[in-house]
């Protein structure tokens, strides 16, 4: 009897901690998926006007399984938060300020305007001159989605989580926490104390803000080439101690060799040249300890879902990603082999797929 007087209260707590979750999330994806459908009204069909409507080398996209797709992966993340891996996420704290949302949504729409403009009008360079050439690399110097400014101003950074959540129907937080099971699985090794974490491409911080929700203790570094995005980072990440950004490429982060146990990229790849993925794998391997852990996430290639390959490759027809294509055939696998990685896990979370490498403790 009194063993059931514990377990009770532990099955309720659990199953009220899953309502919660449930309550987090259902309101979510009903804010961003209306406005995807209604910035597509705006913006127009993923194809420009004259252009094949499907792809021409892969099948229909099976609706079903990208449904199904879709609930696996929140099913995963609340398996994962049941589970104890993670926290609950902090998604609420960005649906407690009405005003605040009802500014995004407004944003959102004036700017997704100016996004169809462009994708009519294929303009995709407005943020190259010779000004920013100087500052930047080349391939950087893009409209990266037609996006307003790219990704060099303040006012980018600002939309850029509302953009991002939108056009994945607010699963884009869930997909990026595909990445925390193998980080927790990192620190169960080490104490957090001990261990520094670096982010290639931390963007506005959104990622590293739950690594620290959920590892307060960790030191961590965030690296972008984007000033106003890192100074947005800077500022979403204030309340925590034990964080640093630098102004950096991926490729040539200037940071000391085997300075940090754990590198993560997220969201990073598909947005580089080949060549440019080389080198930040040579990089990760060289930034990184013997025994080191280097995540990468990004979008699933072709042939991981083969009924939604049809995605992947309209994508860079709807959306200005001049590398998107390249990336979905990229064997980074074996590249990272090349660099002397070895392969330690795996996860695909909807369209996201996660690989984890290891600096074997030779290096």
């Amino acid at each position: 009897m009194q063993e059931q007087t514990h377990i009770l209260p532990k099955t309720l707590m659990k199953g009220l901690k899953r309502v919660s979750y449930s309550a987090l999330q259902m309101p979510r994806i009903a804010w961003y998926t209306g406005h995807y459908a209604l910035g597509r009204r705006k913006m127009g069909p993923l194809t420009n006007p004259g252009e094949a409507p499907y792809a021409e080398h892969s099948a229909p996209l099976d609706r079903d399984r990208l449904k199904a797709s879709f609930r696996e992966l929140f099913k995963k993340d609340w398996a994962n938060i049941g589970a104890g891996i993670y926290k609950m996420p902090l998604e609420a704290t960005a649906f407690s300020n009405p005003m605040k949302l009802w500014k995004q949504s407004r944003d959102y729409f004036i700017d997704a305007e100016k996004v169809a403009h462009r994708k009519v009008n294929q303009h995709h360079s407005e943020v190259l001159s010779d000004h920013t050439r100087e500052k930047f690399p080349r391939y950087f110097l893009q409209n990266f989605h037609f996006q307003t400014d790219g990704w060099l101003t303040k006012e980018s950074a600002e939309r850029y989580d509302m953009q991002v959540e939108t056009i994945f129907t607010g699963s884009a937080a869930a997909m990026r926490r595909t990445t925390l099971p193998f980080i927790a699985q990192k620190l169960q090794e080490n104490s957090p104390d001990d261990l520094k974490l670096l982010d290639f491409g931390c963007g506005t911080g959104c990622y590293l803000n739950e690594v620290k929700h959920n590892w307060p203790n960790l030191n961590v570094t965030g690296l972008d080439l984007s000033p106003a995005y890192v100074g947005k980072a800077r500022a979403r990440l204030g309340k925590y101690s034990n964080v640093d950004f630098v102004n950096a490429p991926a490729e040539n982060t200037g940071l000391s060799p085997g300075s940090y146990d754990i590198i993560t990229a997220v969201y990073l790849f598909h947005e580089l040249p080949p060549k440019v993925r080389a080198a930040v794998l040579k990089e990760a391997y060289r930034v990184l300890r013997p025994g080191g852990l280097f995540i990468i996430a990004d979008s699933i290639q072709y042939g991981d879902e083969p009924g939604l390959d049809i995605l992947l490759e309209n994508f860079p027809r709807g959306f200005h990603e001049p590398y998107y294509d390249s990336h979905c055939r990229e064997d980074y696998v074996g590249l990272s082999q090349e660099c002397g990685f070895a392969k330690r896990g795996s996860d695909i979370g909807f369209l996201t797929k996660t690989l984890a490498f290891e600096k074997l403790l030779s290096a």
